[in-house]
């Protein structure tokens, strides 16, 4: 009676499972990850809603939507993979069907099964499963540094090269890029939805462990720490090479954007790097020059203010510091200005001959950058200077030198081509026009000996 049982449980069970199935998966959720497929049955189904929930029919249809993959699994292993969407038939199913493909041949396969399922009391001893997985981009996790981060900061200019602590949270979104990998190493044969926040506390972890090393590539390539939000793709390229092994290599996960918020160090190194970058600015003396001369100004004001000590001791004693100091702004402007490179305006011209240029001379014969005292090209002698020599050496053209503030001394007026360097034989009286290259004679041609 048993066997009897056995063989009408196998017939029915196997003639059950005949009926080609269609398989779909409605739109899934931001927080599923995977889900198992459904079989479509109402009631005006004929006998498709008595077949085995896990029993997938020779021929049956599976349909796959946008932003969604499907993987079939057969006795625990996968036997199909689609990530294209659309449909997609099942044709090599190991439960045959009368409905799909070769009849002559279906009928010998199914008496085969109905045999098998005989054996095992008209159990199917089958089991075979549909899944979708979630393959859009998964947004809004949010992280934090509830520790501060290590960042080095490089700045070759200033020549500072020092560790700081950092402090950020923000945004970061990834997706799965290869399901086989994560149905294998993460998922695996769930019953119903596997959802994102199994996944989210461990993934946090590992991203604010490598957050670090991530940040010293930033650092490496040059970027601030404040300049790091303008720059979340590289970072992003930066977490997904540290985390290949583990996410891509492992679960088929990878980060798509990471987001940054804010972005903020302690406000102990916030106030020490601006005083290195402050203090490497004084390098420069003309910034140094400019500096001293503001601190200088605001002394003054404050010793025309002092009503205890009165105006006179308070100069006096500012006068004794700046002379204690060994350095003054005069001297650090004149470093600047030796420093600086010499060139020519941008309007200007070829230079006249018979003048004075950096960092030589031009000669009438054209001849242009001698250094000596007589041309080169035509051994003419080098134009003198205009203008008067002050006691102090400095030579200045205005009533004042220009060195010490000296009064021009007084005297006769002499004339000498301020152009040429041409000089009529009565200095004192000249032509209005010089002969030799046309230049009026003016102011600017009188000199003192």
């Amino acid at each position: 009676m048993g066997l009897i049982k056995g063989i009408v449980a196998a017939a029915g069970s196997g003639m059950a499972d005949q009926w080609r199935e269609y398989f779909y998966c409605d739109s899934l959720e931001m927080d599923v990850l995977v889900t198992k497929g459904k079989k479509r049955t109402n009631r005006r189904s004929a006998g498709n809603n008595k077949g085995e929930e896990n029993i997938i029919s020779n021929g049956s249809v599976v349909a796959v939507n946008e932003g969604q993959c499907m993987i079939i699994v057969d006795q625990g292993k996968i036997v199909e993979f689609c990530a294209e969407a659309g449909e997609f038939t099942y044709d090599t199913s190991s439960e045959p069907s009368l409905l799909y493909g070769n009849l002559g041949e279906n009928i010998t396969k199914t008496f085969a099964m109905i045999g098998k399922r005989f054996t095992f009391a008209g159990d199917t001893a089958k089991d075979q499963r549909i899944y979708f997985f979630n393959t859009k981009e998964i947004m809004g996790n949010k992280y934090g540094t509830a520790n501060p981060v290590p960042f080095r900061v490089v700045d070759e200019n200033i020549g500072l090269d020092i560790d700081i602590s950092l402090r950020c949270n923000g945004e970061y979104s990834y997706k799965i890029v290869d399901p086989l990998l994560f149905y294998a190493n993460v998922c695996g044969n769930v019953v119903e939805d596997y959802r994102r926040e199994k996944l989210d506390s461990q993934l946090k972890a590992e991203l604010m462990t490598a957050l670090q090393p991530a940040f010293a590539r930033i650092s490496a390539m040059g970027i601030r720490y404040s300049a790091v939000p303008a720059h979340t793709q590289e970072l992003s390229g930066a977490l997904n090479d540290i985390l290949s092994e583990k996410w891509s290599g492992l679960r088929g996960i990878e980060i798509v954007s990471f987001g940054v918020n804010t972005i903020k160090a302690s406000a102990e190194d916030e106030a020490m790097i601006k005083e290195l970058q402050k203090s490497a600015v004084l390098r420069n003396p003309n910034m140094a020059a400019a500096t001293l001369v503001g601190a200088q100004a605001e002394a003054m004001k404050s010793a025309a203010s002092n009503a205890s000590a009165g105006p006179m001791m308070a100069f006096a004693g500012m006068n004794m510091a700046t002379q204690a100091g060994g350095m003054n702004a005069q001297q650090l402007f004149q470093m600047g200005q030796q420093a600086a490179p010499v060139s020519a305006p941008p309007s200007a011209s070829a230079p006249e001959a018979g003048t004075k240029t950096a960092p030589g001379w031009n000669c009438n014969c054209g001849k242009t950058g001698n250094t000596g005292k007589f041309c080169s090209e035509c051994g003419a002698p080098m134009p003198a200077s205009n203008g008067w020599t002050c006691a102090c050496g400095a030579v200045n053209k205005g009533k004042f030198c220009s060195e010490c503030g000296a009064k021009k001394p007084a005297g006769e007026p002499l004339y000498k081509c301020d152009k040429c360097g041409w000089e009529p034989e009565d200095p004192k009286n000249p032509p209005k026009f010089c002969p030799e290259c046309g230049d009026p004679f003016n102011d600017n041609d009188i000199y003192q000996k």
